[in-house]
């Protein structure tokens, strides 16, 4: 499968749902999104990638879609989404900070910072939710599940309370924010602490949802992407209408590497749309703490393959991950994203 970023749109299979499908990114086989609960390949294990056969151009976002919804926050895109609108609190509009004084000291001539921070339960994560909590209930599930450092469980919670569904939170004990605990417990999330890190805590819940206990909404998920490829759009769009232009890099944080790989992929598809030319589209650069950075290891020695690091240690909780396991050396970036 052509995952470059000038690749053209892919013409819709027959399993298709009103031009959405999922395929796998290593094979090419190709399924129907909605018909059974999958978070990998049938034929060869390969991570899924949700796919359109007409992607929207910036015209169609907003007041300029052909199907009614919000001008704001993550539904403003839903002509990149598989549905018009989702299990919403709602999420997204994020403000894009001015911070002179930093842009003066790292000698560039204009800075922002996403504030993620101002979703719902506080981070990009509810982004994914909204999207991931409405495929659950259109494939009928009734549990939903994560492994977390925090966030994500933050996230599920709220968004499973408030689409009515159950939800299971695995947490690696003594190693996540109170603030966060806190946060699941108040939206009713069963909590469980595991006795190691969030790696033993995903192994968990995969083979709960492998026995169909659960559905799963880490970031193995292809639909939580979805959601999560709107900070990039927000991004591109508030540049252009302050700078008229795009810009040149966007810097991210790395944990499981979900947020890297779904603006690829987000502007992957504007590419395909024609809305971007593939030399407009920002360079992604992925960071990683020390005491985590597997990611960073394994590009700096050349691996094709992310070494799962049995410790993990970082002040900053929610990037506290061994091998990213949203992207590992499968889901573009690192390596395919252009600089």
């Amino acid at each position: 499968m052509d995952l470059a970023i000038d690749a053209p749109a892919p013409a819709a299979p027959d399993c298709a749902d009103d031009g959405t499908w999922l395929a796998c990114i290593e094979c090419d086989e190709t399924f129907a999104p909605f018909e059974a609960v999958r978070y990998t390949c049938d034929e060869c294990d390969g991570l899924l990638e949700v796919r359109y056969d007409d992607p929207p151009t910036f015209d169609e976002f907003g007041s300029g879609a052909p199907s009614e919804g919000p001008d704001r926050g993550v539904w403003r895109y839903r002509e990149a989404l598989p549905f018009d609108l989702g299990v919403t609190l709602p999420e997204g509009d994020t403000p894009l900070h001015r911070v002179p004084r930093i842009e003066e000291a790292v000698g560039v001539d204009a800075l922002r910072i996403k504030h993620e921070g101002m979703n719902p339960t506080g981070s990009f994560k509810d982004r994914g939710m909204t999207v991931g909590v409405r495929v659950a209930k259109e494939l009928g599930v009734g549990a939903l599940a994560c492994a977390s450092t925090g966030n994500t469980s933050a996230a599920l919670a709220a968004y499973g309370g408030r689409g009515d569904m159950q939800t299971l939170v695995l947490l690696p004990a003594g190693k996540v924010a109170a603030g966060k605990v806190a946060q699941a417990s108040l939206h009713g999330a069963r909590i469980l602490e595991v006795d190691g890190n969030f790696d033993a805590c995903l192994d968990i819940v995969q083979e709960l949802a492998a026995r169909g206990e659960a559905y799963l909404l880490n970031s193995l998920n292809p639909f939580r992407l979805e959601g999560q490829k709107t900070i990039g759009f927000e991004i591109l769009e508030e540049c252009y209408a302050d700078y008229g232009g795009f810009p040149d890099r966007i810097v991210l944080p790395v944990g499981n590497a979900g947020n890297t790989s779904a603006l690829y992929k987000g502007f992957r598809e504007l590419v395909q749309s024609g809305a971007l030319d593939a030399d407009e589209v920002p360079k992604l650069t992925g960071v990683q703490a020390d005491g985590a950075a597997p990611m960073v290891e394994a590009i700096e020695e050349g691996n094709d393959e992310i070494r799962r690091w049995e410790e993990v240690e970082t002040r900053a909780t929610a990037i506290r991950i061994s091998p990213p396991r949203a992207s590992a050396s499968s889901r573009p970036p690192p390596r395919a994203s252009p600089g």
